[in-house]
């Protein structure tokens, strides 16, 4: 099973498209952190991970709201955005714990703005703009994120 996976993104298309085959390993009870400096596409794969499961709604980034839940079948997605965090205390004080959960999946935007407070991630994906273009670095955490990867390089 793979730890890392690196892909090149030239354009939102193959975003969408990375988002899309990640969804294909994601499972209940993962958590998913989300990396990359403003405008980096965070929203656009989150985007394509909600229409690899199956989501044709609206896709909004949670900036203002902090939050944006998705129901999909049986299955509740997280979309949490931290940026807004002045202070790692603010995460306490949300109550967005009980979220996290074996039976929901959580992708997190910024989650370095809640410190140590956040479950350890089962998949890391950084972004970073690259030219015109994006660079995503996939790096798994644990033996469900190993899963993950896998399926998504096959």
């Amino acid at each position: 099973m793979a730890d890392y996976h690196k892909r090149h993104l030239a354009e939102a298309q193959d975003t969408l498209a990375l988002g899309a085959a990640l969804a294909r390993g994601l499972r209940p009870g993962m958590v998913v952190h989300l990396r990359g400096e403003l405008g980096a596409g965070k929203t656009t794969l989150v985007r394509g991970i909600l229409r690899g499961l199956g989501w044709r709604g609206l896709v909004k980034s949670p900036t203002f709201t902090l939050l944006e839940p998705y129901l999909i079948s049986s299955l509740y997605l997280y979309h949490f955005d931290f940026y807004r965090f002045g202070h790692l205390e603010e995460w306490e004080d949300t109550g967005f714990r009980e979220y996290f959960n074996p039976t929901s999946i959580c992708l997190i935007e910024w989650p370095e703005k809640a410190g140590e407070s956040l479950p350890e991630p089962d998949v890391e994906i950084a972004l970073t703009i690259d030219g015109n273009g994006r660079d995503a670095e996939v790096v798994a955490h644990t033996e469900a994120g190993r899963d993950c990867i896998t399926r998504l390089q096959n």
